[in-house]
């Protein structure tokens, strides 16, 4: 199942609950090109191999990348949110339920970033979605367990490969260039990074894009009464949508996010910025293709640990990480208990 862009434009025209729940929807998306976004591009900017403005410009273009090709291959990883609670039921209630999740991840995405710490978005999504249907359902029915467990692969993977990828990948770099003049490197490395922020940027719109993109139709779904939906296509129209509302959340609040990782976190020469990159990447990549969805910002923060870690333990800000690591401890919990509160306030509200 799927809907055009003139079927939508009608539906937001003529029925006011598809606006609130489009609007909270971009909202949603808006807040993880504040707080997830600017990871893929805070190495470029932090090691000054781009401008911050050319490197929005060029995350907002592979994000699009990355939403359109991973989609037309494989759209596992959307299929895997949309299936993972169950808001099957009376409609307007189930749809309620949703806009009190959305609700929910923003107040909490906003309420980090005021605080320039990068929570992940994914598992925000996750918890906000899983405590809602679990409201609405009135217990853990609401939740498909053989999906969910997906998320708990994809946090291993996002924090132990994304550390271990970044640890890998500099040392490899620093064995294949250890006759080299690092002085002559640079400019090759700073080109590299371009290339490394590039891929990361392609890789977010490949995960995060097929999340919102699944909620967005969930949503659009829900407010037609279609509560029995399985399988969809994923339209043209959306993928430009979203891609377009997470390069304006960047370009909005970005620069915060890319102080704490790029900037704060660990002090990042070029070829370290590219290793970190490259690794991140790379485990997006290969989760994307396994169906199991991930956190960039997991993954991204991680490799770049992983870097710092590689020459000494102090190179890393502990402060920092531990600042990050507290939010995401967190966002399960935290989350997940503001949708369902919420979730239960809008069913006696609407």
């Amino acid at each position: 199942m799927s809907i055009d862009l003139v079927s939508f434009l009608n539906q937001l025209v003529s029925t006011p609950l598809v606006a609130i729940t489009v609007l909270l929807t971009i909202g949603v998306i808006m807040v993880n090109g504040w707080t997830d976004a600017p990871n893929a591009i805070a190495t470029c900017v932090s090691t000054r191999a781009m401008s911050a403005p050319s490197a929005i410009i060029m995350a907002a273009i592979f994000n699009l990348l990355g939403v359109f090709l991973m989609t037309l291959v494989n759209s596992k990883v959307a299929m895997t949110i949309f299936n993972m609670v169950d808001f099957r039921g009376n409609s307007g209630e189930a749809t309620a339920a949703l806009c009190a999740a959305l609700f929910a991840i923003v107040t909490w995405a906003v309420a980090a970033w005021s605080f320039g710490i990068p929570t992940s978005e994914s598992h925000a999504l996750i918890a906000g979605l899983t405590g809602a249907a679990i409201a609405f359902h009135g217990g853990l029915g609401g939740v498909n367990p053989g999906e969910w467990v997906k998320v708990l692969y994809g946090l291993a993977l996002s924090s132990v490969l994304g550390f271990v990828s970044g640890f890998l990948m500099v040392r490899l770099i620093e064995l294949v260039c250890s006759g080299m003049d690092r002085r002559k490197t640079v400019g090759a490395f700073k080109k590299a990074q371009i290339f490394g922020g590039a891929f990361m940027a392609f890789m977010h719109g490949a995960q995060d894009g097929q999340k919102f993109m699944s909620v967005f139709l969930l949503g659009i779904f829900l407010v037609g009464g279609n509560t029995q939906v399985e399988h969809f296509s994923i339209p043209l129209w959306l993928m430009i949508l979203c891609s377009a509302v997470m390069a304006l959340g960047t370009s909005i609040g970005g620069y915060r996010i890319i102080k704490s990782v790029g900037l704060d976190m660990v002090k990042l020469r070029t070829y370290q910025g590219f290793a970190a990159d490259l690794g991140a990447a790379l485990c997006l990549l290969l989760s994307s293709v396994s169906g199991i969805p991930v956190s960039t910002t997991h993954t991204k923060t991680t490799a770049i640990m992983g870097v710092g870690a590689s020459k000494r333990i102090s190179a890393v800000n502990w402060s920092i990480v531990k600042d990050m690591t507290l939010a995401w401890v967190l966002t399960f919990p935290g989350c997940g208990l503001l949708g369902y509160i919420m979730a239960k306030l809008f069913g006696l509200i609407f």
